[in-house]
C-alpha cells in the first residue's frame, strides 16, 4: 500500500470522497504525487500545485496558487483571509458535491498556470528582535553568535515566538525554552519539518 492509499485508509468518514478526488488527480500524467504535511500533495516540476485533506466536516482540495484560477463556478475560498495570498480551497461535504468534469477543469488550469510560472512569491518578513532576547544576548555567552548563525527564517521564528506573547511572564518562559535550542543550532519548528 502506498502512502496516499494509507492516508485514505485512516480517514474512515471520507474514503469515498478521497478516492474520487485522488482518482481524478491521477488522470493527469504531469502531476507528481507525494505526501507533504501528512496529506496527499501534487506537484509539477517540483512545485506544489494541489493538496488534498480530510477534515471533520469536509474534504478540501487546495490550489497552492489558486488566486490565479478563473473560478467561474465560484467554488474557491480563501480559508485564512489574513494569512494566505495565493492559496485557495474547494470544500466537498459529500461525494455528491464532486463534479469530476469541473474538478478536471480547475486542475488543468492550475497545471497550465504552473507551467506558465504564475505564482505569488512569499514576501520577506522583517526580523524584529524582542527586548528580552536582546538582553539575553548580553547575559548569555555565545547566544548572540548562535542566534545569528541560524538561517534568517529560524531567527524570525524565534523572535516572533518570544515577542508575540502578551504577558512578560510568557515571553520570559518562551525565552528560557528557546535558549538551549538556539545554542544547539536548531530551529523552533524543526521537529515538524
Amino acid at each position: 500500500m502506498d502512502q496516499v492509499e494509507a492516508y485514505i485508509e485512516k480517514k474512515n468518514n471520507w474514503k469515498v470522497e478521497l478516492k474520487s478526488i485522488i482518482s481524478i488527480l491521477r488522470t493527469f500524467e504531469e502531476l507528481e504525487e507525494t505526501i507533504k504535511w501528512g496529506a496527499p500533495t501534487y506537484m509539477v516540476n517540483g512545485k506544489n500545485i494541489i493538496g488534498v485533506a480530510a477534515f471533520k466536516n469536509y474534504v478540501g482540495l487546495w490550489f497552492h496558487q489558486g488566486v490565479f484560477l478563473k473560478d467561474e463556478s465560484g467554488v474557491l475560498i480563501n480559508a485564512q483571509e489574513d494569512k494566505t495570498k495565493g492559496l485557495r480551497q474547494w470544500r466537498f461535504a459529500s461525494s455528491n458535491d464532486i463534479d469530476a468534469s469541473k474538478v478536471k477543469k480547475y486542475v488543468a488550469e492550475a497545471i497550465k498556470n504552473a507551467n506558465e510560472g504564475k505564482e505569488i512569491k512569499p514576501s520577506k518578513k522583517e526580523l524584529v528582535i524582542p527586548d528580552e532576547l536582546l538582553r539575553a544576548f548580553k547575559e548569555t555567552d555565545g547566544l548572540k553568535v548562535s542566534f545569528y548563525s541560524l538561517s534568517r527564517g529560524k531567527q524570525i521564528e524565534y523572535a516572533d515566538y518570544i515577542g508575540q506573547a502578551k504577558r512578560a511572564e510568557t515571553r520570559a518562559s518562551r525565552l528560557q525554552k528557546c535558549i538551549p535550542m538556539i545554542e544547539d543550532g536548531v530551529g523552533l519548528n524543526d521537529r515538524y519539518k
